[in-house]
């Protein structure tokens, strides 16, 4: 299961993705990442049926009493759009999904970490549940034999320091609840230790609480052995080429397990390609010991890759027929070789520069500032911008 927030997002993961999850710009968890608005849903949800994924859709924020009604109209409308299911953890929410007989799955924000309470969710009608994130494997398949209920993990990802991410820093420090979708991250920055006359004690740059995200790929086998039934990938706060990598990845290593053909090399071949993507080193979590030191990244709180994109320009120009178009190299010119990636409103696209025309005349560069008119695989629209891949 992909994370969306996006038409893009959709469009980066729809060829490896069995389902899809994403919030709206209301109860969700990550509220302020999502571009998507209670109107688009039905034609979202269309879209993801004809791709042949499953659509879900999360509304796991606090319910207050303000919330009731948006609450109602939330369900109904996703009723009305054919949503696969919603996930859920508030108990008024799933009483509104019951009664207007809408699929829903529990939320890690239950924080389900037993087989009691999963029978207790699985006995309100509860299609699936997520499982807290501080489970080990062995106490998950445990819980899956004796709830005999489908269960779902987070196989890759950011991990948050907080218990199933019921955290009350950024709530606290800035106003802005976690638990309602708009954690500011306090946990992400370099904090100071202080004495009684407001000496500050060195800290060495390092960052305490700033916990790795989780990496379970050279352990696929393990995983589907303890019975889950879905892998859930973390990050619809991060752009469709770390969608599109992580649901490659995972699916191939899925693949390869039933196929007969996972090992160990397949396994770090694939981690080196998600390090290429949005990273703060990797941890395996909970699920083979309690972390400790190694679980957190001390030297910096962002994006570990190597690898970066580089803006290059705007395209401005489509031609379907001919499949090229033109774009302005506004910020940085470009070479026959290059990898570029094409992202807008509802584009992902990647791709190696093959020919590049300049004043209709092919050329081996572009330079900054031309406009250059260069041939592209996957349909592109105007507006578009166009990145180049280099490695830091």
């Amino acid at each position: 299961m992909s994370p969306v927030k996006d038409w893009a997002g959709l469009e980066a993961c729809k060829n490896y993705a069995d389902a899809v999850y994403f919030g709206l710009s209301q109860l969700s968890l990550r509220a302020r990442a999502n571009t998507l608005k209670l109107k688009d849903l039905s034609r979202f949800v269309a879209k993801c049926h004809k791709y042949g994924l499953k659509a879900y859709l999360t509304a796991n924020s606090v319910i207050y009493v303000e919330d009731i009604e948006k609450a109602e109209k939330l369900v109904k409308t996703a009723k009305n759009a054919q949503i696969d299911a919603i996930i859920v953890w508030d108990p008024a929410i799933i009483e509104i999904a019951r009664k207007q007989g809408v699929n829903f799955i529990i939320s890690t924000q239950a924080n389900v970490s037993n087989w009691k309470s999963a029978l207790f969710y699985k006995n309100l009608g509860a299609k699936r549940i997520v499982l807290a994130r501080e489970m080990n494997l062995k106490q998950i398949k445990e819980l899956r034999k004796k709830a005999n209920v489908e269960i779902e993990t987070f196989v890759h990802g950011a991990m948050c320091m907080a218990i199933s991410g019921r955290c009350l820093l950024s709530a606290y420090l800035y106003g802005k609840s976690s638990n309602r979708g708009f954690c500011a991250q306090p946990c992400r920055r370099e904090w100071f230790f202080m004495d009684e006359e407001g000496n500050k004690v060195s800290n060495y740059g390092k960052y305490f609480m700033s916990a790795k995200d989780l990496c379970m790929i050279e352990y696929i086998p393990e995983m589907i052995e303890a019975g889950i039934d879905a892998f859930k990938i973390e990050g619809r706060l991060r752009d469709p080429k770390y969608v599109e990598t992580t649901a490659r990845c995972y699916r191939e290593a899925t693949d390869a397990y039933f196929a007969g053909t996972f090992t160990k090399e397949k396994a770090l071949k694939w981690k080196k390609e998600l390090a290429q993507v949005y990273n703060r080193g990797f941890s395996t979590g909970f699920y083979l010991s309690k972390p400790g030191r190694e679980g957190i990244n001390y030297e910096k709180a962002d994006n570990n890759s190597k690898v970066k994109k580089q803006l290059v320009g705007n395209i401005i120009h489509y031609y379907p027929k001919a499949k090229a178009g033109s774009l302005i190299l506004s910020h940085h010119g470009l070479n026959i070789g290059d990898k570029i990636i094409v992202e807008g409103a509802h584009t992902f696209s990647e791709q190696t520069i093959e020919t590049i025309e300049i004043n209709n005349k092919p050329v081996k560069k572009g330079k900054k500032g031309e406009e250059a008119a260069i041939k592209f695989k996957d349909k592109v629209r105007e507006h578009d911008k166009v990145f180049l891949v280099v490695n830091k």
